[in-house]
């Protein structure tokens, strides 16, 4: 709930700055000088850029929350097998033992979206989000190519 949260504090702040952007951008043009003008027309570049961004973040979550809600419907969530510190931290080599089986299962199952899935998780629990991202990217893509498309809802 907190990453929501987040994420909607972040798409205002976006909003409230696209807006800023674009005023300064007005008022920049309209001075009537080549460099305001150019700046001007710059600062309108800005905002479209940010909602693209958060276009892809949003596409990407969703995407891998319908993954993470099929592979749970067919009971194949990775369980939460890690070491903890005292602290609550996770232990690292037992994060280490985890991401080195799940990477194993990911390469002897290049098509399976599900082992990519589990991989990726393994990087986030090891700390690697770039890797983790990259991984549930590759998940999302076998994913949308292996699997059926769902049927259409008829409107009757």
């Amino acid at each position: 709930m907190t990453s929501r949260i987040g994420f909607f504090l972040l798409a205002a702040a976006l909003l409230v700055v696209s807006l800023i952007c674009v005023g300064e951008g007005v008022q920049l043009v309209a001075t009537g000088k080549p460099l305001g003008i150019g700046i001007g027309l710059g600062a309108f570049v800005i905002p479209p850029i940010g909602v693209w961004f958060l276009w892809q973040t949003v596409r990407f979550g969703r995407a891998s929350e319908r993954l993470a809600k099929q592979l749970e419907a067919e009971g194949g969530l990775p369980v939460d097998e890690l070491r903890r510190t005292a602290g609550g931290r996770i232990d690292r080599a037992s994060a280490d033992a985890v991401f080195a089986r799940r990477k194993a299962e990911a390469e002897a199952a290049p098509d399976d979206w599900r082992a990519f899935f589990r991989l990726a998780v393994a990087y986030a629990d090891a700390g690697d989000t770039p890797r983790a991202r990259k991984a549930m990217q590759h998940a999302i893509k076998l994913h949308s190519t292996t699997e059926p498309a769902e049927p259409a809802r008829s409107t009757a």
